[in-house]
């Protein structure tokens, strides 16, 4: 027994994150691109800037949510082996982007902002997409460079470059990964 329980823990840790759900994701692109929309009409860097905060603060819920459904329709277990693995490498990048914004914004550096957004969530997909399908971390390495453009650009582009990278990005590699891995 002790045996099977060590090739079924082994075979557990050795497998990929597959519940990352493409449509989730198609959501969370078209949430950025309302944001974007919105936030291009607003009438300072710094409007702009809440608004893509509200978006940060609605994506992730409807990321997890879907998540969990995929999850649970395919009876895997979302915090063990891969999964939690994923998480464990996904989070870091996310939460020094959460206070670097609040020390950013408080030096009133709102302009680069975006573009270390764009990097660091790039650099959290893809530490978590080494846990999963092969093409989440090359989704990562293309909101780093997003956001590399993003902090060598004038701010005046953020929206563009956040509706493309934000909205176009996770579009564009959510359908290919709800086709291809389940939803």
């Amino acid at each position: 027994m002790d045996n099977l329980a060590f090739i079924r823990d082994t075979m557990e840790a050795a497998g990929s994150f597959t519940a990352v759900s493409g449509w989730a994701m198609v959501a969370v692109g078209i949430i950025a691109t309302v944001a974007a929309m919105i936030a291009s009409a607003q009438h300072s860097v710094l409007q702009s800037l809440y608004v893509w905060i509200a978006a940060a603060v609605l994506a992730p819920v409807v990321m997890l949510w879907g998540i969990v459904r995929k999850a649970r329709r395919a009876r895997m277990p979302l915090l063990s082996g891969p999964g939690r693995k994923f998480v464990l490498s996904f989070s870091p990048p996310i939460l020094v982007g959460a206070l670097l914004t609040i020390v950013l914004y408080r030096a009133g550096l709102v302009g680069v902002i975006p573009g270390m957004w764009l990097l660091l969530y790039g650099t959290a997909v893809v530490a978590g997409g080494a846990f999963s399908v092969k093409i989440v971390p090359v989704m990562g390495i293309c909101f780093m460079l997003a956001g590399t453009l993003a902090v060598f650009t004038p701010s005046a582009w953020n929206d563009w470059i956040m509706a493309a990278a934000f909205g176009g990005l996770h579009i564009g590699f959510g359908i290919p990964i709800a086709r291809r891995h389940g939803g």
